[in-house]
């Protein structure tokens, strides 16, 4: 079946929710991935990303080659998640299935649910500043309801509008980030800012760490935006386009914020007190400034909208493991997402006090649980699977993939405990870490051995069909051969 790339094909309102997007309803090309993930990645929150670099001990020119090295390395993981997209036609969380068994995908799902809202209330905190210096109400929780209502509408109107929106803060930040840059060069010396400290291991780990966090987190949601691509589109189009776009925008956001932070260390507490003031203040002020703040509500709007619809659909995944639908009307919609960005900015409002701490921390408490998710994921699919899932299967609690998959399960425990003794966090720190001078290495750690541990297990467990099944009603190709379509014996 000849695959079709009308851009203006579908309602303007999507009406798709976890179910498979047919053939006929796919549309647009691989360049809107790239503008979608450089839009989300140039924002307020990736420049508060590489500033904790610097912050917390690392030299201003090794913080932003750590940081470089952490955006390529962990930027290759979230854009394999998103040439599944096209072929499977399905959000990422649902795909979770084939590994996990469908029960048994609700428990990571659970903790991609709170990796969402912690994103959605950290970047409601920054974003509500932003508004509240352009309104002047003098209470920022005012501007986090508005910029919460705000990414309600983008959010239940779907798929369209937020590539609209990553289009939209592509241009807006580009210029805006651009402005800022040259600012920093005629006001600053930036040459003494990277010439100055000296090369220390551990915070040029932490460094690195900091932007693979950044970049893995966005896995579990990836191929949410890729997935109504043409079926027919190349997988290292879809690949290179979410790459470069997530890598360079979010490398040029970062390098920013640790020249920020460096700029901010020798006079005081400015950039810890108020980022977005901060800006405000680099920006030059007056009409200026307020220009800057409506470019991070922008950047904002983008990269929460993709939590509130992210959220929306791995609540709806683990709800419908047990109630067996495949799809839930425009309604239901809204008020998933409505609920959820009610607990975000609630979050946000009660979190902001110690925003800068609470986030870090954050950070790299996400790479300990998803980590082994993103593993498992892309081992099975792209080794064991080889790219071959019965699409039908993964809404069948009888069929091939069964309620749960113990091998996936159990390796998912064993990635996470194996990242413990590597961990440096506020509240625990690892014996290893303490030999490694207090770098964070447990998400490398994490990734390879839970690979390790379940390529040899799927291997001998895997029910993956022979060649990709598509629901009947489609009409695709693939779904020709019954046999392969008939359940098999549930994993574990």
């Amino acid at each position: 079946m000849q695959a079709t790339t009308k851009t203006g094909s579908g309602p303007r309102v999507e009406r798709r929710s976890i179910d498979f997007v047919p053939e006929d309803e796919r549309h647009g090309s691989p360049a809107q991935q790239f503008t979608l993930w450089f839009g989300a990645n140039m924002q307020i929150t990736a420049i508060v990303d590489g500033a904790l670099a610097v912050l917390f001990g690392a030299d201003a020119l090794w913080a932003i080659i750590g940081l470089l090295i952490g955006n390529l390395l962990g930027g290759a993981v979230m854009a394999l998640h998103a040439a599944q997209g096209p072929k499977l036609g399905l959000p990422q969380m649902i795909s979770s299935r084939a590994q996990f068994g469908i029960l048994g995908a609700v428990i990571p799902l659970v903790l991609v649910v709170i990796m969402y809202l912690g994103f959605a209330a950290t970047g409601t905190v920054l974003a509500g500043q932003a508004v509240d210096q352009i309104l002047h109400t003098g209470t920022p929780a005012v501007g986090m309801v508005l910029f919460g209502a705000l990414t309600i509408l983008v959010a239940t109107l779907g798929y369209k509008y937020i590539h609209m929106m990553g289009r939209i803060a592509t241009i807006v930040g580009v210029l805006g980030f651009t402005y800022l840059g040259i600012r920093l060069l005629i006001s600053q010396d930036v040459g003494a800012l990277l010439g100055a400290g000296n090369f220390e291991f551990p915070t040029f780990l932490l460094a690195i760490s900091l932007s693979a966090g950044w970049q893995l987190t966005y896995g579990p949601y990836v191929a949410d935006y890729s997935r109504y691509l043409p079926s027919n589109t190349p997988a290292r189009k879809t690949f290179q386009a979410s790459y470069f776009g997530t890598v360079l925008g979010s490398q040029w956001s970062m390098t920013l914020g640790a020249l920020f932070a460096a700029l901010a260390l020798p006079k005081g507490e400015r950039f810890l007190d108020g980022q977005v003031a901060f800006l405000g203040h680099m920006s030059g002020g007056g009409l200026i400034a307020v220009v800057i703040y409506l470019v991070i509500v922008i950047g904002k709007l983008t990269v929460n909208t993709l939590n509130a619809y992210g959220g929306y659909m791995t609540m709806l995944t683990s709800v419908t493991a047990f109630t067996r639908k495949t799809g839930v009307a425009t309604w239901t919609r809204f008020a998933y997402v409505v609920g959820f960005i009610g607990l975000s900015v609630l979050i946000a409002v009660l979190a902001s006090p110690d925003f800068i701490a609470n986030f870090k921390n954050f950070v790299l408490l996400l790479l300990m649980v998803f980590i082994p998710w993103s593993s498992i994921n892309l081992v099975d699919y792209y080794l064991i699977s080889k790219e071959k899932v019965d699409i039908p299967a993964l809404y069948d609690l009888n069929g091939r993939y069964g309620r749960w998959n113990k091998s996936a399960l159990i390796t998912y425990a064993v990635g996470i405990i194996v990242q413990i003794p590597f961990l440096a966090q506020a509240l625990y720190t690892g014996p290893m870490t303490k030999l490694l001078g207090g770098a964070d290495i447990s998400w490398l750690v994490g990734l390879v051995v839970t690979a390790l541990v379940y390529f040899p297990l799927a291997k001998r467990t895997s029910n993956a069909p022979s060649h990709m099944i598509y629901p009947a009603e489609t009409g695709q190709e693939a779904v020709e051969a019954v046999t392969d379509s008939a359940p098999a014996s549930p994993a574990g």
